[in-house]
């Protein structure tokens, strides 16, 4: 699923694309991943997008109020707008030519004053579009917490260190920090060497002060190389994202560790699948990973038979 870094790729490829254009008129295909198709049809059409921003893993298309005539054509809100999207799992918003053939899976297509279409795909239909008045906006992001690319020292140790729920499960949870996923959450404790079962409480400020400035560093240089494209990821332009290949832990189950050469494991925190490493990352105590692959234990078997026992200092 697209997280902070996706998302604000997209966001800034649209914003160069479609901002200052005008919404001309709406066609739909399968709705039921949309909040009110109706209010769509009738309120989009007239308006202008005025601003593309991100907020968490959504995107905000912030919308014109529209003039008496457009009003009375439609029987729709006069007051300034928003378009509210999350792109789920496989959903991707571009502009096409109106011309161009619709791809499968294709079920929003607004059409744009300059004879383009912004086109929304989605083969799973996982994402989300709603149509929001002011207040209605105000209401759907007032759950969210902090956004980590601005959040102080202060804040962030406030928002971990006094919680005793496990660390993946709270870069995880968007009522904390909004935008942070498995990729990126998996990638910061890494650099952090924090293991993603560590309670929250256990950490000191210093451990939160490390992992905060490794999360900011990571998502920034994720975003200068628009993102990481797992599975099917693309930006606006339609081109995938190159983060992937500087992966440290996410997906790298069974491959050594960049720093130390163990290899990395896996485990199931927060109900997520978390990469880590056990020697740089130290597990709590009771908390185990999963055995490796078959492929991967015999390997770390065949390494450990080699090693001289340990002296405990018992004959």
């Amino acid at each position: 699923m697209p997280e902070l870094p996706e998302v604000e790729t997209v966001a800034r490829g649209l914003r160069q694309a479609i901002l200052g254009r005008r919404i001309l008129s709406v066609t739909l295909g399968k709705t039921d991943f949309i909040d009110d198709p109706a209010a769509l049809e009738q309120h989009l059409p007239g308006r202008q997008i005025e601003a593309v921003e991100r907020y968490g893993k959504f995107m905000l298309l912030r919308l014109s109020a529209v003039n008496e005539e457009t009003r009375a054509a439609t029987n729709g809100d006069a007051a300034p707008a928003s378009l509210l999207v999350h792109l789920g799992m496989t959903g991707q918003i571009a502009p096409s030519p109106a011309g161009q053939p619709l791809e499968k899976h294709t079920h929003v297509c607004l059409l744009l004053d300059d004879g383009r279409e912004l086109r929304y795909t989605d083969a799973r239909r996982f994402g989300r579009i709603a149509y929001l008045t002011k207040t209605s906006l105000a209401e759907e992001l007032a759950g969210f917490g902090a956004d980590p690319l601005e959040v102080s020292k202060e804040e962030f140790a406030n928002r971990i260190c006094e919680r005793r729920a496990r660390i993946k499960a709270l870069l995880l949870d968007q009522s904390v920090l909004r935008g942070v996923g498995n990729i990126y959450a998996d990638e910061s404790l890494w650099r952090a060497r924090i293991h993603p079962a560590r309670l929250g409480t256990k950490l000191s400020g210093k451990d939160a002060e490390t992992l905060r400035r490794a999360l900011q560093d990571i998502l920034r240089k994720a975003i200068v190389l628009r993102g990481s494209s797992i599975s099917d990821f693309l930006d606006a332009a339609g081109e995938p994202g190159e983060y992937q290949r500087h992966h440290r832990a996410y997906g790298r189950e069974g491959k050594k560790c960049y720093r130390c050469k163990t290899a990395i494991r896996r485990a199931i925190v927060a109900g997520r699948s978390s990469y880590f490493c056990p020697r740089c990352q130290p597990s709590p105590r009771s908390f185990a990973a999963l055995p490796l692959p078959g492929k991967n234990r015999r390997k770390a078997e065949r390494r450990g038979a080699g090693k001289s026992p340990r002296n405990t200092g018992k004959s």
